[in-house]
């Protein structure tokens, strides 16, 4: 099933059960997935529609932090459901153990030997960790793997 597809079948499930919160949140996505594919006119790979709902979670993480600074809790529950189901739509997140292994077997595999060499690697741990986990934290831990 494609992931359009999906979709369309999550907005009308949501429509009949009259669950506002996921309807808006699922028609969101959508639409951010529809407009991604119409910049870059063709269907979306999988990797791909991980990093969009990927960027739409560190967007929504970005301004629960902000609301929460401004004290506007009613904003932060908004937020924080519309989050919620976005990653319902992301793979399973890697636990640290998986992640030190993943990072451990592609730096054996590029042959890197230090910090200059955290592209290749970084390259190559791109598409295996896609929508599993964040760009920040991956860059961090592959960094103090290769110091």
């Amino acid at each position: 099933m494609s992931i359009l597809t999906q979709l369309e079948q999550d907005i009308k499930e949501a429509m009949k059960a009259r669950q506002e919160a996921r309807l808006g949140a699922v028609r969101l996505i959508k639409s951010t997935v529809k407009n991604k594919e119409i910049e870059l006119i063709r269907p979306l790979s999988e990797a791909e529609f991980f990093d969009v709902l990927s960027s739409m979670g560190k967007q929504r993480r970005d301004s629960i932090e902000q609301f929460e600074k401004a004290n506007r809790m009613d904003l932060v529950a908004k937020e924080k459901s519309e989050l919620e189901i976005i990653e319902s739509y992301l793979p399973k997140r890697l636990s640290d153990e998986e992640l030190t292994a993943v990072i451990e077997k592609t730096i054996q595999a590029t042959g890197a030997k230090g910090a200059k060499d955290m592209g290749v690697v970084m390259k190559a741990l791109k598409a295996e960790t896609s929508g599993r986990v964040d760009g920040k934290t991956l860059a961090d831990r592959v960094k103090s793997h290769l110091s």
